[in-house]
């Protein structure tokens, strides 16, 4: 099965290795047939700490490493 990629924002890094990242999403609402945004927030696995707040970043969808993170980052 393949590995699910997402692409969203780092909005915390103050866990050690770890980063929470904000993805975006749009839907269309069933009755209004209009667009909305949903997110949701993951947490990622970031062995180096090489991330920052604010920067845009891929998280691949990975094994358990703890019990909140099933992501990792993919550094480019």
């Amino acid at each position: 099965m393949p590995r699910r990629i997402l692409q969203g924002k780092v909005t915390s890094t103050k866990r050690d290795k770890t980063i929470t990242v904000e993805v975006e999403r749009r839907v269309m609402h069933p009755l209004y047939r209009k667009f909305i945004k949903r997110s949701k927030k993951y947490s990622a696995h970031d062995e180096q700490n090489v991330c920052k707040e604010g920067e845009t970043v891929k998280i691949r969808e990975c094994r358990p490493i703890s019990k909140s993170k099933t992501w990792e980052l993919i550094t480019e």
